[in-house]
């Protein structure tokens, strides 16, 4: 599927059953198996720590995006993914370019507030374009124009109140009054973090394989006692 980003974990399995006894050649399949999912599931763990670290506070959504796909008996490969809600929007932060945007612009919050996890709370567009006091549209100013999301200030031309408005940062336009900027509509601006995935499940995969591959065998012998 598009935009999925997928690490396969797999093991040959003729090199390992070399010199091991019938009984244990038996069981090698599924400690294979085993083994492959122990290092699966580090490189998820490891890729969802590296998330956390890369975005610093992401959304539970966000924390959630790394899935496994598990090795099996027959089929000694594991792929841990990126879910697809998820990887079309985190593709660039692996291959580069520009963010993903759900719409049509990307939404730069400017006097609003914002949730636990720095961003806009959900369906809050659709909350505003109910409100009277909101005015969504383009804007001339002395520095151009500007797209977004306005607050209409209830102040009369002349006295202090307008005054301190525009102190604050807002702007007066001839047919709407005194108006204070909200959320910005731009283009999608270059990403300049980068997850590494591939890199980080490389080594995660070169460090733990053999060790973990060793473990589910030993756990096979044990049994065969």
């Amino acid at each position: 599927m598009a935009g999925v980003i997928t690490i396969r974990v797999s093991s040959n399995a003729n090199e390992i059953a070399r010199g091991l006894d019938d009984f244990i050649r038996r069981q090698l399949p599924f400690a294979i198996a085993q083994g492959v999912n122990l290092t699966a599931n580090r490189v998820a763990g490891d890729e969802t720590e590296n998330i956390v670290k890369t975005f610093k506070n992401p959304s539970p959504f966000t924390r959630k995006a790394v899935g496994i796909k598990r090795a099996k008996k027959g089929s000694p490969t594991a792929v841990v993914f990126m879910k697809d809600a998820t990887a079309a929007y985190l593709q660039p932060y692996e291959t580069g370019g520009a963010h993903r945007l759900a719409g049509t612009a990307l939404l730069n919050p400017k006097d609003i507030n914002l949730n636990q996890y720095g961003q806009l709370p959900r369906g809050i567009m659709a909350k505003l374009r109910g409100r009277k006091d909101i005015y969504i549209g383009v804007i001339q100013t002395a520095k151009g124009s500007i797209n977004g999301v306005w607050q209409r200030l209830d102040v009369t031309n002349k006295g202090t109140t307008r005054r301190k408005r525009v102190e604050r940062g807002s702007v007066h336009d001839k047919h709407l009054g005194a108006l204070k900027l909200l959320i910005r509509f731009g283009d999608a601006l270059p990403v300049k973090q980068q997850l590494n995935w591939g890199k980080k499940a490389k080594q995660t995969v070169d460090q733990w394989i053999d060790r973990d591959l060793s473990t589910a065998l030993a756990a096979a012998r044990r049994t065969a006692r």
